[in-house]
């Protein structure tokens, strides 16, 4: 697994030294080391970052056209509706799918494509305990069963050897989470789902924009969820998005994002059961023209998110988020892992370190893995109640349930912000800061 960059950490950091003076960022050098006296800002020193890039614009003129003409209709519902129809061929231009089903959140397009797949009671779907809720909503109301597999160590995504090993006569699909915007190991999963006659679903919430191989994410396995939530890469608000190029799968999901009703039908008659996700018209049309700004703003991600890695790649006690040298990871988030005992401190030391330097840092990114939260732990998932369990439908014990590596990315990892209102002298900035830390601590 080679991260992703276009200089080596020795090119970087002879880059960063030749611009100081030169390439400023309001008042501050871009790329500065520690200052003589190695004193963390924390401790009293100068701050390595000194002020904080502007929040992007994310909505003008564009999006004001689209709903003064949503205005000028005369119905908002979704079904035959121009800026549905819009948003459907502004998405295919970005994730070239044939069946296309707007919805009202990813979580509502996850649930969508599980019951498209035909997930029934019992049956066991693949995914990652490092992800949040919505990705298993949609199994658990199928009465299915969540299946964790443990993580790569710095992909953060789906390790597909683990993935392996937890299929069973009673696997139905695998839901790939593409964390933060970087592309799973999909054609290793996609030759597992066609071995055992899987289902692939790729959970795109947070990687809007980003490329597997040159192909954009989405396409390459039989149903794609993408999310419109407020934090994305590109919103309405709330919102979703799924689809599909399999004929298995492709004409079901409009059924089952509208109440089971079939409207290219003509018999009137529900020959399946599903709830009502469906989008309005204000929010397609919101939509419809963020995904103007989309191919701008994955690729500004793309390219910070690559030069923070240069930047803090082969620092001692520090592993850089991993993206492979052929894919475009679109960072929803950036996060580097402390390596045990390198550090003369802890996670939240560290943390607390960086941001005194004015780097918009976090520890870790959800508190624990999915199957450590007391509703999986006590299977109440139904008023306090698991039918399938009580049903003997499934053997599955949440507390018994353990992923390594997952378990150990939640401990040690450090989440870094990166947005398109940041540029490259700011990010040089942070890698400057995470250096400065990482060296005073450095064991």
């Amino acid at each position: 697994m080679t991260p992703r960059g276009h200089l080596s950490r020795r090119h970087f950091l002879a880059a960063s030294s030749g611009a100081l003076g030169a390439n400023t960022l309001r008042g501050q050098e871009a790329g500065d080391d520690p200052a003589p006296d190695g004193r963390l800002a924390i401790d009293g020193g100068p701050k390595a970052v000194r002020e904080s890039p502007p929040r992007p614009r994310r909505w003008g003129e564009p999006e004001r056209e689209r709903l003064e003409a949503m205005l000028g209709q005369d119905s908002l519902f979704y079904w035959k509706g121009p800026q549905t129809g819009l948003l459907v061929e502004r998405f295919r231009e970005a994730c070239p799918l044939e069946y296309v089903m707007t919805c009202s959140s990813g979580t509502a397009a996850l649930h969508i494509a599980v019951a498209a797949a035909g997930i029934a009671p019992g049956d066991e779907v693949i995914t990652s305990p490092v992800t949040d809720i919505g990705t298993v909503i949609g199994v658990l109301y199928q009465q299915a069963v969540p299946v964790f597999a443990d993580l790569g160590r710095n992909t953060y995504n789906l390790d597909p050897e683990d993935v392996a090993r937890r299929i069973t006569p009673r696997t139905r699909a695998i839901i790939a989470v593409h964390l933060a915007g970087n592309p799973c190991d999909l054609d290793a999963l996609k030759a597992l789902a066609d071995e055992h006659g899987l289902a692939l679903i790729e959970d795109c919430a947070q990687a809007w924009g980003a490329r597997y191989r040159g192909r954009p994410i989405g396409t390459i396995g039989h149903i794609a969820c993408f999310s419109l939530q407020d934090s994305k890469h590109v919103t309405c608000g709330d919102g979703g998005v799924v689809a599909s190029n399999e004929e298995r799968y492709g004409p079901r999901l409009q059924r089952f994002g509208d109440k089971g009703f079939d409207r290219l039908g003509s018999s009137g008659l529900f020959e399946s059961f599903a709830t009502n996700y469906r989008m309005s018209e204000p929010q397609a049309a919101v939509a419809s023209a963020q995904l103007t700004r989309l191919e701008g703003i994955a690729a500004r991600r793309a390219r910070l998110g690559d030069l923070l890695t240069e930047g803090i790649a082969g620092l001692p006690g520090i592993e850089p988020h991993a993206v492979r040298a052929d894919d475009r990871c679109t960072y929803w988030f950036s996060m580097f892992r402390l390596r045990p005992g390198a550090m003369r401190c802890d996670r939240a030391e560290f943390v607390r370190a960086l941001v005194a330097e004015g780097v918009p840092a976090t520890a870790g990114y959800i508190p624990l893995p999915l199957y450590g939260n007391p509703v999986f732990r006590e299977h109440g998932f139904f008023a306090g109640r698991w039918p399938v369990k009580e049903l003997g439908l499934t053997t599955m014990d949440y507390e018994a349930v353990s992923c390594p590596e997952a378990e150990a990315i939640l401990e040690s990892g450090v989440r870094v912000a990166i947005h398109e209102g940041m540029d490259e002298a700011y990010i040089r900035g942070v890698a400057a800061a995470v250096r400065k830390v990482a060296s005073h601590y450095s064991a």
